[in-house]
């Protein structure tokens, strides 16, 4: 990707919020033109926290942007994050994971119990407990 920078327009730094227009979407990412003129690209895992499996539903063609330079290569290649100005929302816990987990412990203590009940069992009769006889 070719760099074209406007003759007048100030560089861009690590951490600036810009803003600018979407020209190009790819399976891979985004190429906005900034403000100044400079071209940038926002790579797809650079959208959202969330899972993002087409770029074009997320962006659109001459949408405008607002994003966070987070690095700007040897080349002077400029990467975009709109996902570095989001909130990053804690993951809800499925009310299945929280049974699971609570079924897991409950059964690991459950197993625990009962194997120190027949341990105690075999060392007061001296061998194996058979059903039926006391």
């Amino acid at each position: 990707m070719g760099e074209e920078k406007a003759a007048n327009a100030p560089a861009v730094s690590v951490g600036d919020v810009v803003t600018g227009t979407v020209e190009h979407i790819a399976n891979y990412g985004a190429f906005v033109r900034l403000k100044n003129g400079q071209k940038a690209m926002i790579h797809v895992s650079e959208l959202s926290y969330n899972f993002v499996k087409n770029v074009g539903d997320v962006l659109t063609l001459s949408q405008q942007v607002t994003a966070r330079v987070i690095k700007i290569d040897d080349r002077g290649r400029v990467d975009l994050s709109i996902k570095a100005l989001q909130m990053k929302e804690p993951k809800p816990v499925r009310r299945e994971e929280e049974f699971e987990k609570k079924l897991t412990f409950f059964m690991k203590q459950s197993d625990e119990k009962i194997a120190d009940l027949n341990s105690k069992i075999k060392d007061s009769r001296g061998g194996k407990r058979h059903p039926g006889k006391k």
